[in-house]
């Protein structure tokens, strides 16, 4: 069975910076995409920054230039490096993976348990 654990949340000041990590763990499984979502009080979980197995990244608008998406495929690891932190990136942050478990049909989506991040204004 394959989990996602999540760390690295906390509370920042407003221009700070943190760096969430997300490991892959189990057994006998191929990683595809990775990604962080967010998701704050009273609205709909939001995309925040993709990486395919090759490295290609996506960026939400509202972050582009200040967080950094990485992954260490060796660790089965992504990460999520936040710089400038603003109050309004308040969320709780959740980590996806599109990962094949060896002898299953496809592959499926994965979520982490979810971060808190609190950016203090």
């Amino acid at each position: 069975q394959v989990q996602l654990v999540e760390s690295g949340g906390g509370l920042v000041q407003a221009g700070g910076s943190l760096r969430l990590a997300c490991a892959a763990s189990g057994s006998s499984f191929l990683v595809n995409t990775m990604g962080w979502y967010r998701q704050a009080p009273g609205k709909q979980r939001e995309l925040v920054a993709t990486i395919t197995s090759r490295d290609i990244t996506n960026y939400a608008d509202s972050v582009k230039g200040r967080f950094t998406i990485s992954r260490d495929n060796a660790k089965n690891t992504v990460y999520l490096q936040m710089n400038s932190l603003k109050p309004e990136d308040t969320a709780v942050y959740y980590c996806n993976a599109e990962i094949w478990a060896i002898g299953s049909p496809g592959e499926y989506d994965y979520w982490g348990q979810g971060t808190q991040v609190t950016v203090a204004s």
